[in-house]
């Protein structure tokens, strides 16, 4: 063998084992934190073709939304009071974003978490 071919063949040797040392050392891997993210499988569009906001526009986490009363329409045209307010799907509560309105229950969104707010019956 010709001393041009065993030096080449000696380089070759030297880049691979020098690339395989760069790709073994490379022990960093990449975590995902999803704190402060909004939930990929939320939608972000109500089935009426609203908007959801999902960023809260005011920072409010220590107020307790409270539900008095529901207006349910199957069609979704259903309305709600919360803390007082009449509200309906898409609107905001204490930096809560309704999702979705049902019989005996409200949804809300807030920095991409689900809450759930149950109607109370009379005597609780």
């Amino acid at each position: 063998m010709s001393k041009n071919k065993a030096f080449l063949i000696f380089i070759l040797i030297f880049i691979s084992g020098m690339f395989f040392h760069l790709l073994s050392s490379a022990e960093e891997q990449f975590k995902y934190d999803p704190k402060g993210k909004r939930n990929p499988f939320i939608p972000i569009v109500t089935s009426d073709g609203k908007f959801l906001k999902l960023e809260s526009e005011e920072d409010i986490s220590n107020k307790e939304l409270v539900l008095q009363g529901i207006i349910y329409d199957k069609s979704g045209l259903s309305f709600a009071i919360v803390n007082g307010a009449v509200v309906k799907t898409g609107d905001m509560v204490e930096g809560y974003q309704i999702l979705k309105i049902e019989k005996s229950k409200i949804i809300f969104i807030k920095d991409g978490q689900l809450s759930e707010v149950r109607l109370k019956k009379g005597d609780e």
